[in-house]
């Protein structure tokens, strides 16, 4: 399993964000309130925010380190990153968005056909290929989300309360969707929310931020 290491301090005006965390597990869960940093984290990871201070690395690949100078751009990462909004492109099908990564990244689609038929079976999108977004529920454009990510073969892939834009009935019947990726993928997933329950059932590890800093960390239950 591939480590990922983040030693960042990110200062925000009042707000400082300080996490020091080394996993090496399938499935690192971020925990804790609103405004407890969870997101701006993420953020860190994907290239999206620049800390002031720190390194962060997957395996042996420096993704940013202040003291050496190096800040890979976002698209240089290979950081997969779903937000909370899946943001999915409206002018395109399910297809169209689930291809859009690699056409993107100039790769050839059918190198990643293979890849692109198990996302499908994964994560049960085979019925709407031909949809247009604006006719999806909340669960199958996370659905949709999450394969567009992994089309690019990710090193990492970040989770943004992907289930908090669902009712409880919809969440329980999304979540195994994400448990085969981790089964069955072997994707390390960073997947951060602010339910329990969701993390007792997915989680190897948490760590528990409150207003920028880790406060505690766990095992899974």
């Amino acid at each position: 399993m591939i480590a990922l290491t983040i030693d960042v301090t990110l200062r925000q005006q009042a707000f400082e964000l300080h996490v020091r965390e080394t996993s090496a597990v399938e499935v690192l869960g971020v925990f804790g309130p609103s405004g407890s940093g969870k997101t701006t984290l993420l953020e860190t990871i994907a290239g999206i925010r620049t800390p002031d201070t720190g390194e962060i690395r997957v395996g042996d690949r420096v993704l940013f380190s202040a003291a050496a100078g190096i800040n890979l751009p976002a698209r240089e990462r290979h950081i997969g990153y779903v937000p909370q909004d899946a943001l999915l492109f409206p002018n395109l099908d399910v297809a169209g968005n689930i291809d859009y990564g690699v056409r993107h990244r100039h790769h050839s689609l059918a190198g990643v056909l293979p890849l692109r038929s198990t996302l499908i079976e994964i994560l049960d999108l085979g019925l709407l290929l031909e949809r247009r977004v604006q006719k999806l529920s909340g669960g199958e454009k996370q659905r949709v989300a999450i394969a567009r990510a992994l089309m690019t073969q990710p090193a990492v892939l970040l989770l943004d309360e992907p289930l908090a834009a669902v009712d409880r009935a919809r969440r329980d019947r999304i979540l195994p969707y994400i448990l085969r990726i981790r089964r069955d993928l072997h994707v390390p997933l960073v997947y951060v929310t602010h339910d329990e329950a969701e993390l007792n059932s997915i989680a190897d590890r948490v760590i528990h931020l409150e207003a920028g800093h880790v406060v505690g960390r766990s095992a899974a239950p």
